[in-house]
């Protein structure tokens, strides 16, 4: 563990923090499982059914979901159950949402349509998601105020203003503190959109709405082999130095984030506005600090947190509207970021628990209910076939196979990290097997490939057995231009394997 020297070891993450994940709420200063909430993400090949799902968040008493969309598959089967929905406009729909009659008609279709005895208990609206993000140099800037203003309105409009509020989820990089002054007292927002995030800010008060932020202290280790490990968590690891500013001692970054943030609103004339922390958690696997046993740590000492109302520094015994990142890992999100974004859930793919938590912040860890009623595909693998003749093109295969399907988990420092180029083959041709619904062709590889019913897997590295096409209710790429991608993607995958 490395320790800290100094504040300028934390600019790295005061300069940039990214984010996403989910949550966990408590009230009253006693920890209660009933008010937990979770990002559900649906980014995945093969999906559980959202009646599964459902049911597994019930089973686990969480009663808060934040979505990335308003599918009306996963809002009916939410229905009737009183579990809190924040609802979502994904990033490409925020131009349309400019125009006031066509945000009026996306509030009547997704929230005023489920607003009956017995609907869906939706309480946010989430125009957009991290719309201000950098790396989108500018594209969303002009359009998502304007959005945010309408869909209030059109709440407000439609009778629900008073219990449903629009909010942004906001990546941390929208504030920051200067270079010259590395500290939490010293956040301001971001030079090319405080304008911009001062109007809004202002709108967020006058209608009692909050200001939604993701948070994600593993990114700082992330993007920085020389940020001190123990200070992204909560237990008070030996590597911590306390930073001290003004007096003020901080000793994991996620209160020094918090109060960066809390710092530029209160510069704003809003110190007082409420925060949701939309999304944060811990990966498990594509990179090497993305380990069960790190984010085991991570969460643990956060539902603690959490539990006790502790707040942060600058306010201090609060309770904290937290949403966790993420229900379930999503084998077909952006690699972008990195390969961990596939894995941010706390259950896998099927829905079966990772590690022990308790989401009660007590510390008695136990397994969480896993999902119930899951249907899986045959017990049969891909693997090499090494008495193929054509094992000079194994690479080219291996390419391919890695180019349709999730191979995260063969990164450096990874779960299936340390096998030989054989046992990378097999982990490949299976994955893109498995993506593929077991179909025959997809166990060729040009001769290279052979079905089998032994389980490959090994100690550490899972050779998957994909959820049932019956049961998955998959989302298929919608639209024309999603409809033209997919059948690029066929033909392209039907000629090689025929080639």
């Amino acid at each position: 563990m490395k320790r800290m020297a100094n504040l300028a070891a934390l600019r790295p993450w005061l300069l940039l923090v990214a984010a996403m994940a989910a949550a966990a709420s408590w009230s009253g200063g006693v920890a209660r499982v009933d008010a937990l909430g979770m990002n559900w993400g649906t980014q995945a090949t093969h999906q559980l059914p959202p009646k599964i799902v459902v049911q597994m968040l019930k089973d686990n008493g969480i009663k808060k979901v934040k979505l990335f969309d308003a599918d009306e598959s996963t809002l009916s089967a939410l229905a009737g159950t009183g579990i809190e929905v924040m609802v979502a406009i994904p990033n490409v729909l925020l131009d349309r949402m400019t125009d006031y009659d066509t945000a009026k008609e996306w509030v009547r279709r997704n929230v005023s349509r489920y607003n009956f005895d017995g609907g869906v208990t939706i309480k946010y609206v989430a125009v957009g998601n991290e719309p201000f993000l950098a790396a989108y140099n500018g594209t969303f800037d002009k359009v998502t105020f304007p959005a945010l203003q309408n869909i209030q309105n059109a709440l407000d409009e439609a009778g629900l203003g008073d219990t449903v509020k629009a909010t942004v989820p906001l990546n941390a990089d929208v504030y920051m503190s200067p270079t010259d002054n590395p500290v939490p007292s010293a956040g301001r927002w971001r030079p090319d959109i405080s304008d911009l995030m001062t109007q809004m800010v202002q709108f967020l008060s006058n209608h009692s709405a909050p200001f939604t932020v993701n948070i994600y202290p593993f990114i700082s280790l992330f993007l920085n082999d020389n940020f001190p490990v123990d200070f992204a968590f909560f237990d008070g690891g030996a590597g911590v130095t306390p930073v001290v500013d003004n007096g003020v001692s901080y000793t994991n970054v996620f209160d020094a984030n918090f109060d960066t943030l809390v710092a530029a609103l209160k510069a704003s004339g809003h110190g007082d506005l409420p925060v949701v922390v939309g999304e944060v958690g811990w990966p498990t696997d594509g990179d090497k600090h993305a380990t069960n046993a790190y984010a085991q740590r991570f969460y643990n000492g956060l539902l603690k947190r959490l539990a006790a109302n502790a707040g942060t520094p600058v306010r201090p015994n609060q309770y904290i509207e937290v949403y966790l990142f993420g229900l379930l890992d999503e084998d077909i999100k952006s690699v972008a970021p990195g390969n961990f974004e596939r894995h941010w859930g706390i259950l896998r793919y099927d829905g079966q628990p990772k590690y022990p938590m308790d989401l009660t912040g007590q510390g008695q860890n136990t397994m969480l209910v896993p999902a119930q009623g899951v249907e899986y595909m045959s017990r049969t693998w891909c693997v090499i076939n090494t008495e193929s003749p054509n094992m000079d093109k194994l690479a080219d295969n291996i390419n391919f196979a890695c180019t349709f399907a999730d191979c995260t988990a063969l990164g450096y420092g990874s779960t299936c990290g340390g096998m030989d180029s054989n046992g990378n083959a097999s982990y490949a041709f299976n994955a893109f097997f498995q993506m593929k619904d077991q179909a025959d062709l997809s166990c060729d590889f040009q001769g290279l490939a052979r079905p089998t019913q032994t389980d490959p897997s090994t100690n550490t590295c899972n050779f998957t057995i994909q959820i049932a096409t019956t049961s998955a209710g998959h989302r298929r790429l919608a639209g024309p231009v999603g409809i033209v991608a997919a059948a690029a993607v066929f033909l392209a995958q039907l000629m090689f394997l025929l080639h």
